[in-house]
Order: C-alpha cells, then sequence, then structure tokens
C-alpha cells in the first residue's frame, strides 16, 4: 500500500484484476468488486498494524451490515486498479469504510460498507480502544 500521494486520510491498495473476476464481455462482474473491496480491507487492517485474524483470535470480528456500491466505469481483465480506502461514522461499536477504485485516473466505482463490530459469538461489542486509536488518522472529516 502507497498512501503518499493520497489525502493524509485514506489508504491505497494496488491490485491487478485476474480473469476469474470478469465476465466473458470482459469486465468485472458487478457483485466480484465486494469481493476487492474485502481484500483491500484487509490490507488496511495489516498497514494500521491489526491482523483480522489475529483480532479473531481476540473475540473480535467485523460484520457487514450494509453496503453500497455505485458503478461509474468498467474495469477489465489485467487492469492495474488503486483501491482507495478512508473510515466515517466511527462509534462505540460501529464504523463506515468509505472506497474509491481508479484506473489511473479514472475513477471507476464509489462505495462503502458499514460495519459492526462483534464478538466471535456474534453479538455486538465496543472496538478495541488500541483499535479505535488506529483508526482515527484515516477519518474522513465531513
Amino acid at each position: 500500500m502507497d498512501s503518499s500521494t493520497l489525502a493524509p486520510r485514506q489508504l491505497s491498495h494496488t491490485l491487478r484484476v485476474s480473469y476469474a473476476h470478469c465476465t466473458l464481455g470482459n469486465h468485472v462482474y458487478y457483485a466480484r468488486y465486494l469481493d476487492l473491496l474485502e481484500l483491500a480491507r484487509g490490507e488496511f487492517f495489516r498497514r494500521i498494524g491489526f491482523s483480522c485474524l489475529a483480532l479473531q483470535e481476540q473475540d473480535t470480528i467485523f460484520q457487514v451490515t450494509e453496503c453500497s456500491l455505485k458503478y461509474l466505469k468498467p474495469a477489465r481483465y489485467d487492469d492495474e486498479l488503486e483501491i482507495r480506502i478512508s473510515l466515517s461514522e466511527i462509534k462505540k461499536v460501529r464504523f463506515r469504510f468509505e472506497y474509491e477504485i481508479f484506473r489511473g485516473t479514472d475513477c471507476l466505482l464509489v462505495g462503502w460498507t458499514r460495519m459492526v463490530c462483534a464478538g466471535t459469538d456474534e453479538r455486538p461489542k465496543r472496538i478495541p480502544d488500541e483499535l479505535l486509536k488506529a483508526f482515527i488518522p484515516y477519518e474522513k472529516l465531513a
């Protein structure tokens, strides 16, 4: 991830579109964008010093409760994409990831996922304090 050219409140993950993500029409299938965002979210957690697996082993998981994607232009096989991630609506138990997917200077998609922090029993719980502190530099200002 390289956030050197981004606003200070974003992280970036770069990936190349695989053939498996595409339809016969050579564009990324609409639902596969959620997979790409999931990959970027995992990298976001790694970048701020938290492994999702380590959090799970400490009885902390995150569940997507709502999402929205706006498709602006298609991504195609072998495109190199940059997924920019920030956070908003950070509360005690929930938060929202904001996403932008770019191919070069073209914005292909904007979207968000609302997450709730839970224990492995799937009951809501407070976001660990250390994680909340790590979130703050990436909170998108209104």
